[in-house]
C-alpha cells in the first residue's frame, strides 16, 4: 500500500488533529501513543492504525520497527510529534540532585533526539521505496532557537532535533525531503486560566491562538511541496521580533 504516514504521539492536541486531516486526506495513517486517551477513539473511527508506543523504550521501539518493517511496503512520511515537557530541576547541587537533574536531560534527549534518529535511520529504506518523494517532518519547538531559563534540558533537546534536521536532509537528498517544524504557542490546555492566556498571547506580534490547524496545513504544505528541504518553519506569530 501507497501513502502511509507515520506520526509519533498522536493520541492528543496535535498530533490527533494531525493525523485526523491527514488520514481524511487520503493517506494511510499508523499512530503511536503513548497511553490511552479519548481521542484514540477518534482516531479508530476514522481507519487510523493505532499502535502503542513509549519511544523511549528500546525494545519497544526496535518491535514497533520490525512490524511496520514487516507490514508496509514503503512509507510516504514520517512525523515525529512524540513529545515530553519537564522542567529543570531546582536544588540540583547535592549528589541525589545531579542524579535527579541527569535522568530529566537523559529522558529529553531520548524522546526529542534519540528516538527520532533512530527511527529515521531504519525507516530510510521505506521512505526511498515510496513511489515518488517522500518526507520526515520533526516537531520541534520555538525555544530550540533561543534557549529556556526553566526548560533548558527541554529546548535542548529540541534543538538537537532540529540539528538532525540538517544532517538527515543532506543525507537522505534527493529522495526524501527532512525538514522541521517549530511551534510557539498554537493552543491552549483547558486549565490555562485567562492571566495566563492573555500573557502568552502577548508574546506574539500576531496575538492569537491559531489552533491545531496551524500545524496540519505547515505538515500539508510540506508533503506537497516538491522544493523544500533542511528547513525550518516557524509557527511563532512572530514571537522571535517580540522578544525583549
Amino acid at each position: 500500500m501507497e501513502n502511509n504516514i507515520i506520526i509519533t504521539g498522536a493520541a492528543q492536541r496535535l498530533g490527533l488533529h494531525c493525523a485526523l486531516t491527514l488520514q481524511h486526506a487520503g493517506y494511510q495513517v499508523i499512530a503511536t501513543y503513548r497511553s490511552e486517551k479519548p481521542g484514540l477513539a477518534q482516531l479508530r473511527a476514522a481507519g487510523v492504525q493505532c499502535v502503542q508506543l513509549d519511544v523511549t523504550e528500546q525494545a519497544a521501539l526496535a518491535a514497533f520497527i520490525s512490524r511496520m518493517q514487516q507490514q508496509l511496503g514503503s512509507l510516504r512520511a514520517l512525523i515525529h510529534n512524540a513529545s515530553d515537557w519537564k522542567a529543570d530541576l531546582t536544588g540540583a547541587q547535592s549528589p541525589d540532585g545531579l542524579k535527579q537533574d541527569a535522568a530529566i536531560y537523559d529522558a529529553m534527549q531520548a524522546v526529542h533526539a534519540k528516538a527520532p534518529y533512530l527511527l529515521n535511520r531504519a525507516f530510510t529504506p521505506l521512505l526511498q521505496a515510496q513511489n515518488g518523494a517522500s518526507d520526515i517532518i520533526h516537531l520541534t519547538d520555538f525555544v530550540a532557537s533561543v534557549g529556556s531559563s526553566k526548560h533548558m534540558a527541554y529546548a535542548a533537546s529540541k534543538a538537537a532535533l532540529e540539528n538532525l534536521t540538517y544532517s538527515f536532509a543532506r543525507a537522505l537528498a534527493p529522495k526524501v525531503k527532512v525538514n522541521a517544524i517549530a511551534p510557539a504557542l498554537l493552543m491552549f490546555n483547558q486549565h490555562d486560566d485567562e492571566p495566563y492566556r492573555q500573557k502568552a498571547l502577548r508574546k506574539s506580534l500576531l496575538q492569537c491562538e491559531p489552533g491545531a490547524e496551524e500545524m496540519s496545513n505547515a505538515v500539508q504544505y510540506l508533503l506537497n511541496s516538491r522544493y523544500i528541504t533542511g528547513k525550518v518553519i516557524a509557527l511563532d506569530g512572530g514571537r522571535q521580533l517580540n522578544l525583549p
